[in-house]
């Protein structure tokens, strides 16, 4: 939670074209979509950050510190510091977190995330590691004929990172089924919050939302997953994909978001690095956050933030219908329903410690430009779209309205913040 009393500005930023793994990014790894996405942004304001922080939830062995990389290949001013954070999905909110807490009044940061899943890069499982280095280390013929007699072919594997939960084993999808059958969600209410993403993705295209968020990649000018002629009656007809053999399957690649190919990034500062913005930049109030973490086996894989929403708004006596704008991160449309059913269960704000009065959920101002199902979710880059989304969202409906932003993440965390313009 936000412990100072200075003002905390959030400015949006651009975003590449989010792609579908193995599309028309498939050949650029996550440098390669940062890379030009930092010059793009720095660009757009003719401003140098004071530091740089950045993400990406899938690991490279070929470096440890992506943002300081990013800074050498961009050719940025070696001075800059730069560092590297994960938390899954919540990545580059908590970038933007951590610049709140770094920076002094007069300093800029530029925070994102990227995810490249079509160039996950393979390595080796860890025994065969260990042979393969004490191998090299040998000395002479041998010695190194002696490690051969050590090698052991049942240890020859390869290690193939997945989107699934290490302690569990399970994927996140398989995790939002259990949830499903726990709390009796339904198909129909999951494949019209995908629906509702496409169409409202698809108007603010229309309406040209997009074209100051979005900075051309590769000959790629807009989000190719969204898609305009989709249907309930086609959302309805699709199989499930994480629960094929119960007949309880509820999931399908319709109503989850897909992998996907992308990179964002947003400004933070304070009152006197606000003032090197142009004027019509979109900025808004960093009012507070909130992190929370649960229990995977009791709580849900995907179920923090029902946590660490009432706890925030506890903190500022908000209804949930005083929040202007709600920027749910769609990992799933079951996730959605979830979390929104059980931040209206009395029991569940009496588990989170709070007994405030929220009232009704305010469907209709939940994700008005559409959410993950229909733009995508590049893990790292996620938290970085919607900030930036919503705070033109926000700035658009004028002084003094309010957003909460949510976002999911593997290993039972959440994260959220309170904007307001």
């Amino acid at each position: 939670m936000k412990k100072s009393n200075e003002t905390i500005w959030l400015i949006s930023g651009l975003r590449t074209p989010f792609v579908k793994v193995d599309g028309a990014l498939k050949n650029y790894d996550v440098l390669d979509l940062s890379v030009p996405l930092v010059k793009a942004n720095i660009a757009l304001h003719n401003l140098i950050p004071d530091l740089l922080i950045w993400g990406s939830v899938a690991p490279n062995l070929g470096y440890s510190n992506l943002a300081r990389e990013i800074i050498m290949d961009a050719g940025l001013d070696r001075t800059i510091p730069a560092f590297t954070t994960i938390m899954a999905c919540s990545t580059s909110m908590m970038a933007a977190i951590e610049a709140a807490s770094l920076i002094n009044e007069d300093q800029i940061a530029l925070v994102g995330g990227t995810e490249s899943m079509s160039r996950i890069q393979l390595g080796l499982n860890q025994d065969f590691s260990d042979w393969l280095r004490r191998l090299f280390q040998a000395k002479s013929f041998k010695e190194k004929i002696g490690k051969l007699k050590d090698l052991k072919f049942g240890n020859i594997r390869l290690f193939i990172p997945s989107v699934s939960n290490r302690s569990t084993g399970l994927s996140m999808g398989e995790h939002s089924e259990i949830t499903t059958k726990r709390l009796d969600i339904k198909r129909k209410p999951q494949d019209e919050i995908a629906l509702k993403s496409h169409q409202n993705y698809i108007k603010g295209r229309n309406d040209g939302f997009f074209e100051n968020l979005i900075s051309p990649l590769n000959g790629i000018t807009g989000d190719t997953i969204p898609r305009e002629n989709t249907s309930i009656e086609k959302l309805s007809s699709l199989n499930p994909v994480f629960d094929k053999e119960s007949g309880n399957g509820t999931l399908t690649a319709g109503n989850s978001s897909l992998l996907t190919d992308g990179a964002a990034g947003l400004w933070v500062c304070k009152e006197k690095g606000k003032e090197k913005f142009p004027k019509g930049s979109y900025a808004v109030k960093l009012i507070d956050w909130e992190i929370a973490a649960v229990n995977i086996e009791e709580d849900g894989l995907l179920m923090a933030t029902t946590y660490a929403i009432p706890r925030l708004l506890a903190r500022h006596k908000l209804r949930y219908e005083d929040i202007d704008l709600w920027e749910i991160h769609e990992a799933f449309g079951a996730q959605v329903v979830a979390n929104v059913q059980l931040l209206e269960d009395k029991d569940h704000l009496d588990k989170a410690g709070v007994s405030f009065d929220f009232g009704s959920f305010p469907w209709d101002n939940l994700n008005p430009h559409g959410g993950s199902i229909a733009i995508g979710h590049p893990f790292a880059a996620t938290g970085a779209r919607i900030i930036s989304q919503a705070i033109k969202e926000l700035a658009q409906k004028g002084a003094g309205k309010k957003a909460v932003v949510s976002i999911c993440a593997d290993g039972g965390l959440g994260t959220v913040m309170l904007l307001k313009s």
